[in-house]
């Protein structure tokens, strides 16, 4: 049975202050901009895709197992999930049995998914052609990001579509699809069945990691909560570059995805994030293996 490990005031305030600044190269720039009303076709999706807020993200949380001296005379003390370690301390931790009986089918979901998504063949043969079935036959259904131009014109971006395979497995990308790209992609994933379609090589996948993390905040450190933040901005970022877009004068050089070329580097980049992600997804697991421990010593 594991104990409780103490931070001193000192040293998770200082913790706190430190994951605070790296939130805020994000947040501030997308706050500046939503406050403007300007838009920015990849740096605003964590936050309007995902929902968790700025607010929330900027929460400093050390995980389950750790226990953060006098936080009982801070802000802390109304946070939920949060809990006096006893009637007489100011010392406070994660209150695991609350959480548990609250969401314990969340966290049980989630930990047989990111291990069976770690166990199965990744696919590197998608080409992220999900953001091109996205904008099939937009002259038909208009385009989705309709700020942003389509880099080979609606023609253009449907002869890619009808000139490739298309086997999208994460429900959450196929869903945008149009209805015509539809019954072109080889898989029909559902909600469902995302228990057994999710692979390891999908983008989105890797991008949900850093969901998983907050659905369990605060069992979850902050730490690796942003690390799975900083991998799905990365896969965003790329993803947008092998999209039908043109986002040249946003600064962000296109992934000709309909080239040899493309095609290579495409995976070449995918082949990486799926390395981050599957050991994101390791550590995880790990984090959750604890919990069984923490919640019997912290009743």
């Amino acid at each position: 049975m594991r104990s409780l490990t103490t931070l001193s005031f000192h040293d998770w305030k200082q913790s706190e202050r430190a994951h605070q600044a790296r939130v805020n190269r994000y947040v501030q720039p997308y706050l500046e901009r939503r406050s403007s009303g300007k838009k920015h076709p990849v740096e605003d999706f964590l936050f309007t895709y995902y929902g968790h807020k700025p607010g929330q993200l900027l929460r400093w949380q050390p995980g389950a197992g750790v226990a953060l001296e006098g936080a009982a005379t801070t802000d802390r003390a109304a946070w939920k999930f949060n809990k006096k370690i006893s009637e007489s301390s100011e010392d406070m931790t994660v209150d695991v049995e609350r959480f548990m009986a609250e969401r314990g089918s969340t966290v049980d979901f989630v930990r047989y998914l990111v291990s069976i998504t770690r166990q199965r063949p990744a696919n590197f043969a998608c080409f992220g052609l999900h953001e091109w079935a996205m904008a099939y036959k937009s002259g038909v259904n208009g385009v989705r990001h309709e700020y942003l131009p389509l880099r080979l014109g609606a023609n253009g971006t449907d002869a890619v579509v009808e000139g490739h395979k298309i086997r999208c497995s994460h429900f959450d990308a196929f869903r945008f699809f149009t209805p015509q790209a539809t019954p072109l992609n080889e898989l029909q994933p559902t909600r469902e069945l995302q228990r057994d379609m999710e692979q390891p090589g999908c983008l989105h996948a890797a991008m949900d990691l850093y969901k998983w993390c907050y659905k369990l905040t605060p069992l979850i450190s902050s730490d690796l909560l942003m690390d799975c933040f900083e991998l799905a901005w990365d896969v965003r970022s790329m993803d947008m570059q092998a999209s039908p877009y043109d986002l040249e004068d946003w600064g962000y050089e296109p992934i000709a995805i309909e080239t040899p070329e493309g095609k290579a580097r495409y995976v070449e980049f995918q082949r990486g994030f799926a390395e981050r992600s599957d050991e994101l997804r390791r550590r995880l697991l790990a984090a959750l293996s604890l919990v069984a421990d923490t919640e019997s010593i912290t009743k």
